[in-house]
């Protein structure tokens, strides 16, 4: 392992704005830079004022940040440009901050595809995904270009909910009733803490009658509709997977350095345990 610096005036900061922020970016982040000997150190925020947070990465030269619910969609007004990954599915997860130039990218999308790929996730598949916000974007764009026609989007807020549904040609539905599919995916906070922390986040009659269970919750990393899924023997996808790979596509933005396997395998496992 290369030796890191000590932190000083030239190490360089990258953070996150969530409304719950988390321990697993910043135990992934931190330990990657302590196995790649980069001078750079990650942390956790919070904001009740997206607007000035922002403005700070900009004035303060921050290089990087993560975003995460719920400000996926409203940063991306507060910034200079978007990529790609970004602009296809109007939602971002990462700022990179080049010398003041803020631009908003999304490595939900490749995460989640590349974990459907893995998973062989026929696209023939029938879905239901349950939410409608940023990361849900991600996921059903995914979906409809790894060639999924036939899937229901559930969702609350019809405006929301039918607009997303319609944008990737699914169908939409305000609660789940009895709708199942061979394909169930949570996109929504239940099973992370709170009111929600022990909720099934699909009935155990749709669970039985899934292939596939994906769960984009990261922590806890096993939620009761993944332990559920697993004790009836179904293929999981667990928000953990989600995590490790979104976050690798950020720390290679905000450096340039792609790890070793073995760092990866190491950094994710330091960062479940924290």
């Amino acid at each position: 392992m290369t030796t890191k610096p000590p932190i000083g005036r030239d190490t360089r900061l990258c953070m996150s704005l969530a409304a719950r922020p988390g321990n697993f970016g910043s135990r992934f982040h931190n330990r990657l830079y302590e196995l790649t000997g980069l001078d750079y150190v990650y942390k956790a925020f919070s904001t009740r004022d997206l607007a000035a947070a922002v403005g700070g990465i900009r004035a303060l030269g921050i290089r990087g940040s993560a975003i995460s619910m719920p400000f996926k969609e409203a940063v991306i007004p507060l910034l200079d440009a978007l990529a790609p990954t970004a602009a296809a599915i109007d939602s971002v997860n990462t700022i990179v901050n080049d010398d003041g130039l803020l631009t908003g990218h999304n490595t939900d999308y490749g995460a989640v595809r590349t974990l459907l790929d893995a998973a062989a996730v026929d696209p023939a598949m029938p879905f239901v995904l349950r939410g409608s916000g940023g990361m849900a974007k991600a996921v059903a764009a995914a979906l409809r270009d790894r060639g999924h026609r036939h899937g229901t989007i559930v969702a609350r807020n019809a405006d929301v909910g039918g607009a997303l549904a319609a944008l990737y040609g699914f169908a939409w539905k305000a609660d789940l009733g009895d709708l199942s599919a061979p394909l169930l995916i949570n996109v929504t906070p239940i099973g992370m803490t709170g009111d929600a922390a022990e909720m099934l986040a699909f009935p155990m009659a749709a669970i039985d009658a899934a292939t596939v269970a994906f769960d984009v919750v990261a922590l806890p990393p096993e939620t009761p509709f993944l332990r559920a899924a697993r004790g009836a023997g179904k293929r999981c996808i667990t928000g953990t997977a989600v995590a490790t790979l979104q976050a690798l596509d950020q720390f290679v933005l905000y450096t340039g350095v792609r790890p070793t396997d073995a760092q990866i395998v190491e950094a994710e496992a330091f960062a479940r345990a924290g």
